[in-house]
């Protein structure tokens, strides 16, 4: 508990749990319904919403009945892992995950109303993100666009598509710069990321393990990962180790936010849910999402902090036909990710 809560008497936790696992399924007695949150999120956001619950928590507590107690408890994990574990149910109050489709796809099960991109500013989306290379203190291959990739005895590290959202948006940036260097050419794009996953020796569930893999553990020469990952490592993680790389063009990942509807109906706690979410689209809410190199979506402060993004050309999911075409062309079994790594 931060020093602010223990001072307000709030009981604030944020732990990141390990997955849908570290979660229990039993539903809480009525009182403490009302004053807690499950935020199920996605790997990258572990020190973000830490600090927004925190943040939340106190702005919550000045307009709170007196003697009112706030938890908000975060898990992480792979973004589609935990919109399965949502589905199997996990009791989340809240979603943070990695891409669209994945709250879509609570949406389709009925946990979510089908216009939960309208309730909230920007299409839902709080924070921006792209995706770039992070290398070793002097860049001792040489790495410097995509091409660079899959030269020989390169070794990438990225998570798997199947189970982490960042990993699928490592997956379309790559296949977008492949069709926009080859004047369109889905053949050639196929090729290049045939290429590519040869040149992944292991595929991590999730970004930060990805992460943890190239940072921690030392393996791999170039890591492709979320801009604020990369600045998290190079920065802060580990000073003075690495080099962060930005291609010659990449994708604008934009990871959104929804309240789970049907649980905060059971729950009691649609108000202060809808609340949170939409505490990370005020000016404070924004300026800790920049705090963690997350891109915020508000302009000002967008140009707050304009140096610490790099300017760099960016296509979005759409150009690429929207994540329901990638999940059926790319992601569903047999299909080109499968095939980029069988064979």
């Amino acid at each position: 508990m931060s020093g602010a809560g223990a001072a307000s008497g709030i009981a604030l936790s944020s732990v990141a749990l390990a997955g849908a696992g570290g979660v229990s399924h039993a539903r809480p007695d009525a009182a403490e319904q009302a004053h807690a949150l499950l935020n199920v999120s996605y790997d990258p956001t572990r020190g973000l919403y830490a600090d927004i619950s925190r943040a939340f928590v106190a702005d919550w507590q000045k307009t709170a009945p007196s003697g009112s107690d706030l938890v908000v408890r975060t898990s992480n994990g792979g973004s589609g892992a935990q919109a399965r574990s949502v589905l199997e149910g996990v009791p989340a109050d809240i979603v943070s995950l990695g891409l669209s489709r994945d709250i879509d796809l609570l949406a389709q099960y009925g946990l979510i109303g089908a216009d939960w991109r309208t309730r909230l500013p920007h299409g839902a989306v709080p924070y921006t993100s792209t995706i770039v290379f992070l290398v070793r203190r002097g860049n001792p291959l040489g790495i410097h666009d995509w091409p660079d990739l899959v030269r020989p005895g390169v070794r990438v590290v990225t998570p798997n598509p199947k189970t982490s959202g960042g990993a699928r948006w490592n997956y379309m940036a790559a296949w977008g710069a492949a069709l926009r260097r080859s004047g369109g050419s889905e053949a050639a794009a196929r090729a290049y990321m045939r290429a590519l996953f040869r040149h992944v020796p292991v595929l991590d569930t999730g970004a930060r393990g990805a992460t943890n893999t190239f940072v921690q553990r030392g393996f791999g020469d170039v890591l492709l990962a979320w801009e604020n990952e990369a600045l998290l490592a190079s920065q802060q993680l580990a000073p003075g180790h690495f080099e962060i790389i930005v291609p010659s063009i990449s994708i604008l990942a934009e990871p959104p936010v929804a309240v789970v509807d049907r649980n905060v109906e059971r729950h009691g706690t649609r108000a202060v849910a809808e609340a949170y979410l939409r505490y990370l689209f005020t000016p404070a809410g924004q300026a800790i999402g920049a705090q963690h190199y997350f891109r915020p979506v508000d302009p000002a402060c967008l140009a707050a902090n304009r140096t610490r993004f790099t300017d760099v050309p960016l296509f979005d999911i759409a150009s690429l036909g929207g994540w329901a075409a990638a999940q059926k062309a790319h992601f569903a079994t047999g299909g080109l990710f499968d095939q980029s790594t069988t064979g």
